[in-house]
């Protein structure tokens, strides 16, 4: 009889917390596939995945997964956090006084004793100190335009276009420029100009495109000058009609100075 109790005991306690009592096999068990065979396939996704901002502002980032019962998530940054705010499926962090050029965002969910995770990178944007063209050098027929924008982030975003009265002479995309500063840009390019663009005004753009916030800055507009070969050829056209003209002048002053004497005989 003395061994009845522990035994009576032992089955009320397995009663009581069916599983072991453990919570965490009971999440993995919903996490599980069908006939709790593997735990099945789940997401984690951050929005906005990028996000561009001025230095100091604030963002609010959107975590979230597909898993039924996490075991939990984070936020790894090097930002200062600030609220957060949760749901179903979703946590959602605000960032404050965003002031690193570029700053990664990972966003982590275990599910079932997996994590997963998802990248989001924050910018803090600025836009040209300055866009400046110099004046063009021309060598024989064709022109060299020098563009500089200066302090600019992010370059991998810049486009910068010369513009030639309302067309597009040249423009170039620095995607391929990845760092992580404010840097100095400068453009270069060569053409040749016809008679009928020397008069046009000739600018610079530049154009940050973050992800549909789209910053402008253009230079002051110049004007192409006119090479020698087309002055001297205009020199010499105005010579040549001021000599007709002259000529011209003279002959009729002469015939109607012989009339004149002609009429008195």
């Amino acid at each position: 009889m003395g061994s009845l109790f522990p035994l009576s005991l032992l089955v009320l306690l397995a009663a009581a917390y069916p599983g072991g009592g453990s919570a965490r096999r009971r999440r993995a068990a919903r996490a599980q596939g069908p006939g709790g065979s593997s735990p099945a396939p789940f997401w984690v996704r951050i929005s906005p995945e990028f996000a561009a901002v001025r230095p100091g502002s604030s963002v609010w980032l959107n975590c979230s997964s597909s898993c039924p019962l996490p075991d939990g998530s984070s936020l790894r940054t090097q930002l200062r956090r600030g609220q957060t705010l949760n749901g179903t499926g979703w946590v959602s962090y605000q960032l404050l006084d965003v002031r690193a050029w570029s700053s990664d965002v990972l966003c982590l969910v275990t599910c079932a004793g997996e994590t997963r995770r998802a990248t989001a990178r924050i910018n803090a944007y600025k836009e040209p100190g300055s866009v400046i063209l110099e004046p063009p050098v021309l060598a024989g027929s064709e022109y060299t335009l020098r563009c500089h924008v200066t302090h600019v982030f992010p370059v991998g975003f810049l486009v910068v276009t010369l513009r030639r009265g309302g067309q597009v002479i040249y423009s170039e995309s620095l995607e391929r420029f990845k760092g992580l500063d404010p840097a100095n840009v400068t453009l270069t390019h060569a053409f040749r100009a016809r008679p009928h663009d020397l008069w046009q005004p000739v600018t610079c753009h530049a154009r940050l495109n973050l992800d549909g916030l789209v910053v402008r800055s253009s230079s002051a507009p110049i004007t192409l000058p006119v090479p020698w070969s087309l002055t001297s050829t205009a020199l010499a056209s105005t010579s040549i009609a001021a000599l007709v003209g002259i000529l011209l002048v003279v002959g009729v002053a002469y015939l109607r100075k012989c009339q004149s004497m002609q009429s008195r005989e």
